[in-house]
């Protein structure tokens, strides 16, 4: 049984592939549209499996079925979804809205860092929200990995520098730095991302950065408005799609790496400190029915 076995059941279940007649394509873009892919990436995906359909003779439901998933395959694989940590240290900031889990994430990924050798500090910039570095400190207890901090209502750009002032003495591998929740369209917070992002690029000019959004997969379309005001302000490199265990959706993800050309990197698949999972489009398609 697939990772995504929830979202084949509700995408898929209910088309048959006998007759790829009009009535057939239609229910089939309905259907795109009703994961949350969005309505150009459903239209198109559509339109070329018709033509492929009619070009290459495909008769059966296999066949049919094949490529259809190459062709949403080809859609989310868009730059590299490995990390760069290719330098000592390398950094990751975290960033996303209110709610989405970005703490978590951060526990998830560090588990995962070290488990594969890693030597991690994380970083408590998120200094607004009430118990948010106690939060995430109990989530380097259980990855087993450093942690700097300092008091509620302190400058998150002081935070930052003393970690990664840290992870220099420390010689750690990778730098993960959590981040208060803020709305994409309040230019003042959004501000304080770029000003993150300038201490990063002062303090480790040479360094590896990634910048990880993390979206729910339950909000649909609004991810997609999140991702692109985020890039604009963080320059993204990623994606880390949430809470796909609780939905039947997260087509969102095709949309955002069509138009803003930004790969899916993680896909959290629950609550446990395992529960984060690479992403990989072959098997996200390959599983959607």
């Amino acid at each position: 049984m697939g990772l995504f076995k929830k979202f084949r059941d509700a995408w898929f279940a209910p088309m048959s592939f006998d007759s790829l007649d009009d009535d057939f394509y239609d229910r089939l873009e309905e259907s795109l549209i009703l994961a949350d892919v969005g309505m150009d990436v459903a239209l198109d995906a559509t339109e070329k499996l018709r033509r492929r359909a009619y070009d290459d003779r495909l008769l059966t439901a296999d066949q049919v079925k094949g490529a259809l998933r190459e062709i949403l395959a080809e859609k989310l694989e868009v730059g590299d979804s490995r990390l760069d940590l290719s330098t000592q240290p390398s950094v990751i900031l975290v960033i996303g809205v209110n709610g989405v889990g970005k703490t978590t994430s951060i526990g998830k990924l560090a588990y995962q860092l070290k488990k594969q050798g890693k030597k991690v500090l994380l970083c408590a910039g998120d200094t607004f929200r009430a118990a948010a570095a106690d939060q995430l400190e109990i989530w380097a207890g259980r990855a087993g990995v450093d942690i700097v901090r300092q008091n509620e209502g302190a400058d998150p750009g002081a935070v930052l520098f003393d970690a990664l002032a840290a992870a220099k003495a420390r010689r750690s591998d990778v730098v993960l730095v959590d981040t208060a929740g803020r709305l994409h369209n309040k230019a003042n917070l959004m501000k304080e991302l770029a000003k993150l992002r300038k201490i990063i690029d002062r303090e480790l000019p040479g360094a590896a950065k990634e910048t990880l959004l993390v979206l729910d997969a339950t909000t649909g379309q609004n991810g997609l408005i999140q991702a692109r005001q985020f890039k604009e302000t963080a320059g993204l490199t990623g994606i880390v799609l949430t809470k796909l265990d609780g939905t039947a959706k997260g087509g969102i993800v095709i949309a955002i790496a069509q138009e803003l050309q930004v790969p899916v990197k993680y896909v959290g698949l629950g609550e446990g400190i395992k529960d984060l999972a690479p992403f990989d489009a072959k098997e996200f398609v390959g599983d959607l029915f």
